[in-house]
Order: C-alpha cells, then sequence, then structure tokens
C-alpha cells in the first residue's frame, strides 16, 4: 500500500517538473505568469502544455488507485504494477511532448489513460 500512496504522490509532483521545464530558460514574470505562458513558443510552450495536461491526467488516476484500495485491496499488486506503468507512461509522454514527437505523444497518453481504466477495473471486478 505505502507503494501506491507514492505513485499517487509522484503523480501529484509531475506537473512541477513540466512548469519547471516550461520555466528555465528565465525571464518568468512571477507578476503576471498568465500572460508570460501565454507568451510562450517551442518547447516551453509544449511543457508548459504537458503540465496542464498532468494536472488533467491526475485526478482520475487519484480516484482510481484510493477506489481500488478501498474496494479491492487483494488485487494491490495489479494495481501497483498499473500505477507504476502509468507513472512511467506519463514522463514519456512529457518528454514526447516537450520534444514534439506528437503520434507518440499520443500512443503514450492513450496507454497511460488505459492504465486508469485498468486501475477502475480492478477497483469494480
Amino acid at each position: 500500500m505505502n507503494a501506491l500512496i507514492l505513485a499517487v504522490a509522484l503523480a501529484a509532483l509531475m506537473p512541477i517538473v513540466f512548469a519547471g521545464l516550461a520555466k528555465r530558460q528565465g525571464g518568468y514574470d512571477n507578476h503576471q505568469p498568465r500572460a508570460w505562458l501565454a507568451g510562450l513558443e517551442g518547447a516551453q510552450a509544449r511543457a508548459q502544455a504537458a503540465q496542464e495536461n498532468s494536472h488533467e491526467a491526475f485526478p482520475p488516476f487519484a480516484a482510481a488507485v484510493v477506489l481500488a484500495l478501498l474496494l479491492a485491496p487483494e488485487r494491490v499488486s495489479t494495481v501497483t504494477l498499473l500505477a507504476y506503468t502509468f507513472l512511467g507512461l506519463r514522463a514519456a509522454y512529457g518528454w514526447a511532448y516537450i520534444t514534439d514527437r506528437a503520434t507518440l505523444r499520443s500512443l503514450l497518453w492513450v496507454l497511460a489513460l488505459g492504465c486508469t481504466l485498468g486501475i477502475f477495473w480492478q477497483a469494480a471486478a
């Protein structure tokens, strides 16, 4: 169970990594952050988009893990495998997004979503 708690924590922190990559070139304006972010281009803009998508992917993932822990604790090993596969796919998704590999990015997105759905399935089965 501790491994699943760690997986959820890592998923929650993943957007921060992508945010840091979006801001790494400098010039960040903390007085008007949204305006500054809206003006990004290239890899920085894609890193910001990866951050936003990571925020979107987190709630269903976290809900799936919590439900699986509550409703199917006997399936914790399968859920843990799916959770860490999700994390790996989401990290690869961010890399593919930032490096402008659109088709690969979409494939990784679908596979990570499949992991989340698989965790929900484990909770419901």
